[in-house]
């Protein structure tokens, strides 16, 4: 007899513009395996009956998006260490019969890191994280983890950084929005995980003229894939990261988790998405 056709789906709402089809479907190709990977848009008041009867609606496992993460982690019967510290979850699947949970948000982060600036860590006294938002939650916690001592985080309500700070402790320094730059002469990262600058949003307006020359400068927005704050800190002669990365490898845990192979992020991956977004060359 042959093995069931493993199917996996991203759920959200909206979830048009999700890319995560065009990235497990291609690794399926490449690795010659047999699967289905789809979108599914979920309204909020249906998530949690869809998350109860994932298995029976035919799925191994899925990607959640927005607004469905806090479901997504609240209806997983077990949940990874990181996904217990987030309280969010965007990838599950099933192990024994039990619905796990996960969130590669920060293993997405730091991966994209390693692979777009090498040695971004060796360093770790100081990083400046712009927003306190939930993609900021995930990243404070990666930083933290790669051992920085200082995760200083800029956000127009305060409240919400000193949030981070009770949560992850005294190594995140809560800083008004007006006192970001103050940071910059001593930070060796500098993060925008807020919506600034992506596209139909306002720039990120950044004075980087006190940077040091090992700044590593990187921004969650991928659409556009080059933002004004990375074409000013490339103008300057330092190194940057795009956010296209970030969703490139936070696919790569949950793909290795349904199908039991391990993929890779390449170029060839990375201009299939750019081409799917238009931005193709």
């Amino acid at each position: 007899m042959t093995e069931p056709l493993k199917r996996v789906c991203v759920i959200g709402w909206p979830i048009g513009h999700s890319r995560s089809p065009v990235i497990h479907t291609h690794w399926l190709e490449v690795h010659g395996l047999e699967g289905l990977y789809s979108r599914m848009a979920v309204p909020e008041h249906e998530i949690d009956a869809f998350l109860q009867g994932l298995e029976r609606h035919g799925y191994c496992g899925a990607n959640v998006t927005i607004p469905h993460k806090e479901a997504a982690y609240k209806n997983a019967a077990r949940r990874t260490g990181t996904a217990q510290t987030l309280g969010v979850a965007n990838t599950l699947w099933f192990e024994d019969g039990e619905l796990w949970a996960d969130n590669t948000d920060g293993y997405g982060f730091l991966a994209n890191l390693d692979a777009g600036a090498p040695g971004w860590d060796q360093n770790p006294e100081t990083a400046l994280v712009l927003g306190a938002g939930g993609a900021s939650r995930a990243i404070v916690h990666g930083l933290i983890g790669r051992g920085y001592k200082s995760v200083c985080v800029a956000n127009r309500s305060l409240d919400k950084a000193e949030a981070l700070r009770e949560q992850f402790g005294e190594n995140v320094l809560p800083i008004s929005w007006d006192a970001r730059h103050s940071v910059l002469p001593s930070a060796s990262l500098l993060v925008n995980t807020t919506s600034l600058g992506m596209k139909d949003q306002p720039d990120l307006e950044f004075d980087l003229s006190e940077a040091s020359d090992g700044l590593v400068v990187t921004d969650i927005v991928y659409a556009p894939l080059r933002t004004r704050l990375l074409d000013e800190a490339a103008a300057k002669g330092l190194r940057t990261v795009d956010g296209l990365g970030m969703l490139l490898h936070q696919a790569v845990p949950g793909f290795e988790r349904w199908f039991g192979v391990r993929p890779e992020v390449t170029d060839t991956l990375r201009q299939l998405v750019l081409k799917d977004m238009g931005l193709g060359t």
